[in-house]
């Protein structure tokens, strides 16, 4: 009996204020690409060695498609804070990635994520679009960013 492995992308994007308070979140799917599943095909037997622990987010508004091997319109990339492993069907089986941006000045509407293995260049996992989160990080905003890769059957 063979079994198909499935790979689940889902994201979560949070505005949050000086206060802790949360202004904004956009939630859903996202599109795992082609060189992302070649990537985890080369983790597997340590052809790749390289983890995918950068978060990138952008003001790109093209829809993601499998092809894609960067953000259309990246603004800033950060090493995750944390990275770690969680239980949705199986123990274990959901690889979470979060990283929050804070610090910078002025406002943007960030409209786009991704998942990478650089600080720069590198492979990208997963993209999303979605509707604008509006970051006003002048005022003390931050943006939280977390994405979640679930291996299912």
């Amino acid at each position: 009996m063979s079994v198909e492995i499935k790979l689940i992308g889902i994201y979560e994007v949070k505005v949050i204020d000086k206060n802790g308070n949360i202004k904004d979140v956009r939630s859903g799917r996202n599109l795992i690409t082609n060189v992302g599943k070649a990537q985890i095909a080369g983790l597997i037997n340590g052809v790749v060695t390289s983890p995918f622990k950068y978060i990138a987010i952008g003001t790109g508004t093209t829809p993601p498609a499998a092809n894609n091997t960067a953000l259309e319109a990246e603004k800033r990339r950060k090493l995750a804070d944390s990275v770690s492993r969680a239980t949705t069907n199986v123990s274990n089986d959901t690889a979470v990635i979060t990283a929050t941006f804070s610090g910078y000045t002025g406002t943007e509407a960030i409209t786009e994520s991704g998942v990478f293995d650089a600080a720069s260049g590198g492979n990208m996992l997963c993209r999303q679009t979605f509707s604008a989160v509006n970051v006003n990080w002048d005022a003390g905003d931050s943006l939280q960013v977390t994405w979640k890769i679930v291996v299912t059957t």
